[in-house]
This record gives structure tokens, sequence and C-alpha cells, in this order.
């Protein structure tokens, strides 16, 4: 049976345009733009999105849920985790599926298969973390591309655990110049790391503070150089994520200039918070534990230069959140200890939207970094990412006069608290659809676990 829906009014915000509006949605996908009032299409429901946005939703190309860390795990499954993006404006997440030392990717890829089938409110991609590189490994990665999942994670951090060296990063990467995937890059010198760790503790410098301290923006800066470089001796793409320090955009900055295919993603975690979150008295800075870390205050300006001027494409969230109660709390004592992440991915277009109230970047930049430059990144475009004939009919009707105060009390992340606890921000999500389906309609939750679908990837859009 096939439906109809109309949104009327509104003023439709893609990375390219900004235009008044009619839109029609039949089915699961975008029918056709039109002026406002110039088609009478009869609609089995009508939205008036007068005096609001009409933007596609967001796209969170970095999210953990249920990821295992540190004797723990993440604490939003994907039906909580996803159920919380849709309040918050987006409608595709692609997170991490973990390869473990000595098993196959294809286990890695079964294991998050089976934890999100069945569970998301809103469509859901995987990228591949690649922690054991072999033979058969790299084998496998041409047959994960075929099946969609078409990015690998590496990781200069974390040994013992994810951790790749120069040899395993530069097969990875040659196998990936052959076959087409893109390479993401954990860029922080893990090794030089663990022994200022190491160090840090001896001395007793337990405190959350000194989590940011031992990882140093240098040895972000260094390792982002040394995955730049063997990505050009490979002659493969390099994508770098959660990018912190500005001496690592300036790394992304010079190869791009040079024009290698490199690509920087930032958090809003690195835009809004710094090392003064980390520093809260008590034990509070553990809430702002992640990594990259977050780092002080005067590194924020040259994040958002970067987004201005392309050194950086596209803000995930890298959403990995622990609650304070029993989870950041495994490191009272040592730092090294407490769980890494922060949650984040009801948050992201909100404070976006508040960047383009304050100046910092566009509406349509705020479109493209949100929605259509990780589509285009992770071959998702022009399904999503956008608002055109053909696009699936992921749309948010945005109040961009509303305000509201972000916090633990009213989020529904399942986590015990907000990394942007008071913070008050203008822009709220009001209603948002799914492959036509409305996941939040005026403010209230409609959705159900199991309307959000696997949807396997192109490879990256951006490449020459």
């Amino acid at each position: 049976m096939s439906s109809r829906t109309v949104i009327r009014g509104g003023l439709v915000i893609t990375a390219s345009d900004e235009i008044h509006a009619d839109v029609l949605i039949e089915d699961t996908r975008i029918a056709a733009l039109a002026s406002p009032g110039s088609q009478n299409w009869s609609a089995d429901r009508t939205i008036d999105a007068t005096g609001r946005y009409v933007i596609p939703g967001g796209v969170d190309a970095h999210t953990h849920m249920e990821l295992p860390f540190g004797g723990t795990h993440a604490s939003d499954t994907f039906e909580t985790g996803t159920r919380a993006a849709a309040w918050g404006g987006t409608t595709t997440i692609v997170d991490f599926a973990v390869q473990s030392v000595g098993t196959t990717l294809r286990e890695g890829l079964d294991a998050w298969h089976a934890k999100a089938e069945g569970n998301c409110a809103i469509d859901y991609a995987f990228h591949m973390i690649v922690s054991d590189v072999n033979e058969e490994t790299l084998k496998e990665m041409d047959l994960l591309i075929e099946e969609g999942v078409t990015s690998f994670k590496q990781f200069m951090a974390y040994p013992g655990v994810f951790y790749s060296d120069d040899g395993q990063i530069l097969r990875a990467m040659q196998r990936a110049a052959g076959n087409g995937g893109l390479i993401m890059m954990h860029a922080e010198n893990g090794i030089a790391i663990d022994v200022l760790v190491e160090q840090a503790l001896a001395r007793g410098e337990t405190d959350p503070r000194h989590h940011g301290e031992v990882r140093k923006a240098l040895l972000e800066a260094e390792a982002t150089h040394r995955a730049i470089r063997l990505a050009q001796v490979a002659g493969a793409p390099l994508y770098v994520v959660h990018v912190s320090a500005a001496e690592a955009v300036a790394e992304l900055a010079r190869a791009r200039d040079d024009g290698l295919n490199v690509f920087g993603e930032t958090c809003p975690q690195y835009l809004f918070l710094s090392t003064d979150n980390l520093a809260e008295p008590g034990f509070e800075g553990a809430k702002y534990v992640c990594s990259t870390p977050l780092r002080p205050r005067e590194h924020q300006a040259r994040l958002w230069q970067g987004l201005r001027t392309n050194d950086l494409q596209v803000v995930s969230t890298d959403h990995c959140p622990f609650c304070f109660t029993g989870q950041k709390e495994l490191g009272r004592g040592d730092f090294s200890k407490i769980p890494n992440g922060l949650p984040g991915v009801e948050n992201r277009m909100d404070l976006l939207h508040q960047a383009v109230v304050d100046g910092h970047i566009s509406r349509r930049r705020w479109i493209e970094i949100a929605c259509a430059a990780p589509a285009r990144m992770f071959g998702l475009y022009p399904k999503k990412g956008t608002i055109t004939p053909g696009a699936d009919a992921d749309v948010v009707i945005y109040d961009p006069h509303a305000e509201q105060v972000m916090s633990a009390a009213t989020h529904h992340m399942n986590v015990d608290y907000s990394a942007y606890e008071g913070k008050r921000v203008t822009g709220r999500v009001e209603t948002v659809l799914s492959r036509g389906e409305p996941v939040i309609d005026q403010r209230e939750y409609t959705g159900r676990a199991g309307h959000g679908v696997f949807t396997p990837r192109s490879t990256c859009q951006y490449l020459n």
C-alpha cells in the first residue's frame, strides 16, 4: 500500500541550496520539490513546516554502540543509541564492527550484525576495525567491500588491543589502494603515549586531567603525518578520525595542498569542550576522558577554520558512552583505567546549528559537514545526506528558533550524565522521518526497533 506525505512551507536546506519549497514523499523516497503552493498534491499526511527548516537527516559516520572497552562496554545499545540519534535529527549511523586479534573480519562483522539487526530505529551501516593484519584478513577486505562494508579502521594507539604497526598499516593501505576501500586512522603514537602514561602514574599523577597531558598534541600530529606518508607510499586515500589538535589539522592541510586524497573528521567535543572540563574538581573530569583527548581551548579556532576551509570535511560524534557511576569510576586513582568515550549522538545536529547561530559556519556548511559530506565520504550519497528526488525520505523538520538546555535529565542516550550539561542552544528537532516513516512526530517518539535496516555502501565518492 503506497503512502504520500507532503511537507509544506519550509526552507529546504541542503549542502548546495537554500530554497523555499514544498516536498512530496511517496512511500520511502522523495518524489518531487516544487515552489510553495504551486502543486496541489494529494497526500495521506501533510506537515506544515512554516517557519522551519526542512533538512536531510543527519549522517553520523562514527559511533560505537555496545563497544567492549577496558573491561566494560558502551552503555548505549543499538536500540537505545539509534533512538537517541533520531531524537537529535540523525537518521543514519555508521558504526564500527570489531575484529579481535586472532579472529577473522567475518566473525567480527557477523557479531555486529547480530547486535544491530532488528534493534535499530534508524538505518545503519558498518565500518570494519582491522586489528590483525595477515594474508587472510587482506583477502577478506575485498569480500567485505562487495558486501557494502567499504572502510577499514586501524589504530596507531592502544598497543595490545587494537594497535597496528607501520608494516601492518602499510599492507592494509596497499590492499585498499587496489580494492577501493578507505582506510580510517586513529592517529596517535600509542607506543610513546604508553611510556608517558607509565611515567605519570609513577609520579602519582592519577587524576583525569593527566589523561589529556600524556596524550600530547605533538604525538597526534606525528602519527597523522606518519599515516599520511604511509598512505602516500601505498597510493591509498586516508581518512583521519577525531582530529583534535591544531598541529594535526596543519598536517592534513599540508597534505591536501599537495593534492593527496587525505580527509579529516572532527567531533563536537573538540569544538565545544576543552581541557578545562578534564580538570573539573574531584573526579568529574573523568566524564570527559576520550581519545584523542580534549585539548586546550585555543585549539578550537583552528578546528573551526579547518571546517570552513574544508581541510576538515566531516563532523561525527565518536559516540561511545560510559556511565559515570560504575564505569568511568573504574579509573578512580588511575586515569589510564577510565573507559575512553563520550556520549554525543543526540547532540551533534543541535551543537552544529548553534555554530551557525554563533557565526562559525553557514547553514549550508552545517548540512554539508553533518549530512552530505559523511554520506559522500562513505558511499551513501545521494540515497542519504540530501533532499532530492530519488533520495531516501530521511527528513528533519527543524525549528531554528526553539531554545533548549542540554541535560542528562532530558536526553535519551542511555548514560547518566551529559557532556554538555546546562548548555543553552538555539534550535531543536521537531519531526523526523526515516524513509518516509515518522520516528519523531512533533517531539513525540513514534519509531520502533527494527525499522532501521542495514545499508550497504559504495566506495568513497570523493576520490579522484
